[in-house]
Order: structure tokens, then sequence, then C-alpha cells
């Protein structure tokens, strides 16, 4: 029996080290990406997107590189504690690039658990795509189809596009124009209101009662 015990409590600890360690798997950092670019320019390791998906997007951003860049998406399903998205990818840019990347680095970022996004670039390409530009594009332009619906495979094909008309020579489209959702009349009635409607019904069934009833019994005995 003791070492029953003994196995029983060895297996209890070792379920509860993997338990804690799940969180902490799952939680990336630049360091566990390759050191090396990849080749395929397309590293979604959040898996939010579908093979049809990645093969569309890695097509357009190859279309990118013609503007003498390295264009690349990334995923992630999260981040390590107290890691910002594009300090991130600043760390992954100068990681890859000190392992002999020759154009400079476009980073479109994803952020699956708190459905966040960034873009983040090479300095050298600050004068083709200013600061405020990344930011508003990863900010507004990728963050609401993320926040609309999980929709990955839009929010990175509608942050390519933008930086692709400035890339080409273009007016900056902006980010998306936000869509008030107003509510339509209805003819059905509310809660309050039905249980206010139902409230008056009760006290009009309760008057007639009260007036009928005693003349009812008066108009019985006086006869």
């Amino acid at each position: 029996m003791p070492r029953i015990s003994k196995l029983l409590a060895g297996l209890a600890a070792a379920c509860l080290s993997l338990l804690l360690l799940v969180p902490a798997a799952l939680a990336v950092a630049p360091q566990d990406f390759p050191v090396v670019a990849p080749e395929v320019p397309v590293l979604d390791a959040a898996d939010v997107l579908s093979r049809a998906s990645r093969s569309e997007l890695s097509a357009r951003l190859d279309q990118l590189d013609e503007q003498r860049l390295d264009a690349r998406l990334v995923t992630v399903r999260r981040l390590d504690y107290g890691l910002s998205l594009p300090a991130f990818g600043e760390d992954l840019i100068a990681q890859w690039s000190s392992q002999g990347s020759s154009d400079p680095i476009l980073l479109f970022l994803i952020e699956a658990q708190n459905k966040q996004a960034a873009v983040v670039a090479d300095p050298s390409l600050s004068q083709r795509l200013p600061a405020e530009l990344l930011r508003s594009t990863g900010r507004t332009t990728m963050s609401q189809p993320l926040r609309d619906g999980d929709r990955y495979r839009q929010a990175s094909l509608d942050g390519i596009e933008r930086l692709a008309v400035v890339l080409d020579g273009g007016e900056d489209p902006g980010p998306p124009v936000e869509v008030e959702r107003t509510t339509l009349p209805t003819n059905i009635p509310s809660k309050e209101e039905t249980q206010s409607s139902n409230a008056f019904t009760w006290v009009v069934v309760l008057l007639v009662v009260g007036t009928i009833v005693p003349m009812a019994t008066w108009w019985v005995f006086s006869r």
C-alpha cells in the first residue's frame, strides 16, 4: 500500500507540473522562432489560417517583395508576459536581419488571444512607411476584422492591401470606416412594455370584478 500511495503521489505531482507548464508553453518570444527567417513568408504559429488562406497570403506578400523589401506575416497564440506585439516584432526583425536577410523586413503580426495586430518595419523603411501609418494599420485596419469575428485572413489582407497602395505611390486609403449599428423600429413590445401592459390588464380586471360582484350579490339577495 505505501508503494502504491507513493506512485499515486508521483503521478499527481507529474500531472500538476504538466498543467503548470502548459500556459508557459503557449506563450512565445522571439527566441522561440527560427534564428534564420523561414523561406515561406507566412508563419502561422497560432494555427488560425487555413491552408488556402496561407497560400493566398503568401502570394500577396511575394508581390510586395517587388518593392525591394521582405514582407512577412507572423501569427502567435499569445506572447510572454510583459512583451508587447510591436516589441516582439522589433526583436524578431533584429534577429532575422542579423542572419543575413538581404532586404529590409516588413512584418504583419497577429496575436490571437487578445485579438490584436501590429505592423513593424525595418528602420530603413521609415521614409516609405512612416511609423504612424504602421501603427494605424495594425490598430485599426487589421484589428477591426479580428474584433468583428476572428477574421484572420481578412485582417491580414486588409493590412497588406493598405500598405501596398502606399508602396505603389498612392495615397493612404486610411483606416476602415466604422459602421454604426442602428436598431430598426419594431412593433414587438419590449419586456418592460409587456410587463406594464399586463399590470394594467390586471388592474382593469380587478376593478370590473370589484364592481360587478357586489351588484350581482345585491340583485340576488334583493329578490
